[in-house]
């Protein structure tokens, strides 16, 4: 009986008794943690939005976001983690499915996109480096790399916990121990794209119009 029969056969065992089921029980516990773990990664970003609301205009004499942002580059960005996202809720849909190939497929498409995001966050902090507007110039950009790089940072630990899923799915396929790492990693990616329409409207759409 291989792992995925097994996760049904446990499943069923519990659905005829009157037996808690421990493994519904560890998914819920896990889940649960998870959302508590989000709730203080949304007062971290809080806390660095409402700073960048406060040094948006101490600009130290230099340019401000009119001059200083690219609307079409934050716009390819914000469809890049959009498209990962739909990726990575097809990759969660496979998993329901028990379709190993399609879930690793998903992943990897998700992991070009969430990298392709971060070489373009990085080109643009190079661009603005070279040209003299480095996170040190002002107090305004210090707010504006903070709160974006904080962000990337957070897409760049979710690629590497993307890899580690490829990985475990390749070796162990579909089990309750797998398939709850990938909703809670699900859980996690969603989050950072709802983390960065916030930055797209705040930062670049409301700072260039």
């Amino acid at each position: 009986m291989n792992d995925s029969m097994m996760v049904y056969h446990t499943r069923d065992k519990y659905a005829d008794t009157s037996m808690p089921d421990p493994e519904q029980d560890t998914f819920s516990k896990t889940v649960l943690g998870f959302w508590l773990y989000l709730l203080t990664d949304c007062l971290l970003f809080a806390t660095l939005f409402a700073t960048y609301a406060v040094m948006h205009h101490e600009t130290f004499g230099g340019p401000g976001s009119r001059e200083l942002f690219s609307l079409p580059i934050a716009f390819s960005e914000t469809m890049l983690l959009l498209l990962s996202s739909v990726t990575c809720g097809l990759a969660v849909l496979s998993a329901v499915r028990n379709e190993n190939k399609k879930i690793i497929l998903w992943l990897i498409v998700t992991f070009f996109l969430g990298a392709s995001f971060i070489a373009t966050e990085l080109t643009e902090f190079s661009d603005l480096i070279r040209e003299g507007h480095g996170w040190d110039k002002s107090a305004f950009l210090s707010s504006f790399f903070t709160l974006v790089g904080t962000h990337g940072l957070h897409v760049t630990i979710g690629l590497f916990w993307m890899c580690v899923m490829i990985a475990q799915i390749s070796i162990k396929g579909v089990t309750v121990p797998t398939f709850r790492r990938l909703v809670v990693f699900s859980l996690f990616w969603h989050f950072l794209d709802l983390v960065w329409i916030f930055i797209f409207t705040f930062v670049y759409l409301m700072g260039v119009i």
